[in-house]
């Protein structure tokens, strides 16, 4: 049984990332402080922006359109690593079946792999990323709601950010700093970790939710 999502349905999980990511820019661009420069929270602003606007009433009713829409505006923001990976991640999710949530979000993450060599345990947004779509799967597998497998997934996606501070970085910038970035949240993983729990928000405090959610 597969986990259908309609293009409305995915433009009310982008809004609740975008008022997730709003809300605590602030805190990801601190925790960017430790290991970076800084500026991770303003690149996600400008990334759920972009997001936000590829699914923007008036827009193509096309949900594969949208996505990869979406993913060519993320890759032009200027943010380094982060936009890049998660525009390639969202305009991948196009190569998948047209409305098969689970699906979608492994094509994406399929197209992200392509780009990174980086694996759940590097102190990456991997490391919430791949937990929240093993969750996905297996809570579509298990013939769950949509709203359950957002649930799931963003459940799935805390818990692997929260890991990410026992972690020594080995990618980007933070990779330098070694045992330093340990007992730091990485703020890739926590900003993936804020989307998942906005996908599940934005579809679950929506009106005119879908049979399926």
């Amino acid at each position: 049984m597969s986990c259908d999502v309609t293009k409305n349905d995915f433009a009310r999980m982008i809004a609740g990332a975008a008022a997730a990511i709003r809300a605590q820019h602030t805190m990801l661009s601190e925790l960017d402080c430790a290991s970076g420069d800084g500026d991770h929270g303003a690149t996600m602003l400008r990334a759920v922006e972009k997001l936000e606007k590829a699914f923007a009433p008036g827009g193509s009713d096309d949900l594969k359109t949208c996505l990869r829409e979406a993913g060519w505006s993320v890759l032009g923001v200027d943010g380094g690593a982060s936009s890049s990976l998660l525009g390639v991640f969202f305009g991948g999710m196009a190569d998948a079946a047209a409305t098969d949530l689970a699906a979608m979000f492994e094509a994406g993450l399929a197209a992200l792999r392509k780009q990174t060599k980086a694996q759940p345990g590097d102190k990456t947004m991997v490391d919430a990323l791949v937990p929240a779509i093993l969750a996905m799967r297996a809570a579509d597998d298990g013939g769950k709601s949509l709203r359950e497998t957002l649930h799931d997934a963003a459940a799935a996606a805390h818990t692997g950010a929260e890991a990410t501070r026992h972690l020594t970085a080995r990618y980007g910038r933070a990779k330098f700093l070694g045992e330093k970035t340990r007992g730091h949240l990485d703020p890739g993983a926590a900003s993936v970790s804020l989307m998942f729990a906005g996908f599940y928000q934005g579809l679950s405090h929506s009106k005119g939710e879908s049979g399926n959610a």
